[in-house]
């Protein structure tokens, strides 16, 4: 069924304000895929903030030309069966998701990424970003960091109130 002038506007609408909240959006061809499949990343990528979208190529790219950043977008490579995924909170999570579901459908392949300030990046940059630890997992490997000195030096005064402890104890006998 084909859809309304007025449908597609909406979507192309929703599409442009899920580009402009999104910090990374990354393209994947997702051909051959299933739709269990399919409905299975759209679960996972749930839990992490990810939105996953398939939508005709054509009304993203009316999107993108909505917008001011994005109006100067290459966007040649919008082409075939392809979906988006937005993430509005981490510039990883979403390629981080999709990298995890085409290990197990070698089908889905990255296409490449919008950035936030209006960028189109390469399937290999994206697949290196999905390599990269998650925010939450960078923001836990800096307290543990800035943690690191404090229990050095709580565990060096502990180990030295425990050895005069044993020395007076050892002293009073």
């Amino acid at each position: 069924m084909a859809l309304t002038k007025l449908q597609k506007n909406d979507i192309v609408s929703e599409v442009a304000k899920l580009l402009s909240e999104s910090k990374m959006t990354v393209v994947a061809n997702y051909e051959g895929t299933t739709v269990k499949s399919l409905q299975q990343l759209r679960r996972d990528a749930s839990e992490n903030g990810t939105k996953i979208k398939v939508v005709k190529n054509r009304l993203v790219i009316q999107a993108l030309k909505s917008l001011d950043d994005f109006k100067d977008l290459d966007s040649s490579a919008l082409e075939g069966m392809l979906l988006y995924a937005f993430n509005n909170e981490d510039e990883v999570s979403a390629a981080q998701v999709l990298k995890t579901f085409s290990k197990k459908n070698p089908s889905m392949k990255f296409v490449g990424g919008i950035s936030a300030s209006g960028e189109f990046i390469s399937a290999d940059d994206v697949n290196a970003l999905a390599g990269l630890p998650s925010k939450n997992q960078l923001l836990a490997g800096l307290i543990y960091t800035l943690n690191a000195p404090l229990n050095s030096v709580t565990g060096s005064l502990s180990g030295n109130l425990h050895g005069l402890l044993d020395g007076i104890k050892e002293k009073a006998q």
